[in-house]
């Protein structure tokens, strides 16, 4: 069994919990927290992409 990627199933859940925020926030109404909801969703993807490039380029995965 391969074992878990700690760093990845971090930037997994703060994804998740950034898609459901955006959920919230249209539920509520709320232009400003759906705004700030998908601009931390794609600081958070956009970050895992780095990370996993780099952890490729060191020959990690």
């Amino acid at each position: 069994m391969p074992t878990i990627q700690w760093p990845f199933l971090g930037f997994a859940v703060l994804a998740a919990a950034c898609m459901i925020g955006i959920g919230i926030a249209i539920g509520e109404g709320s232009i400003l927290g759906g705004a700030l909801s998908i601009v931390l969703l794609l600081a958070v993807m956009g970050f895992g992409f780095s990370y996993k490039a780099k952890m490729r380029r060191a020959g990690k995965l």
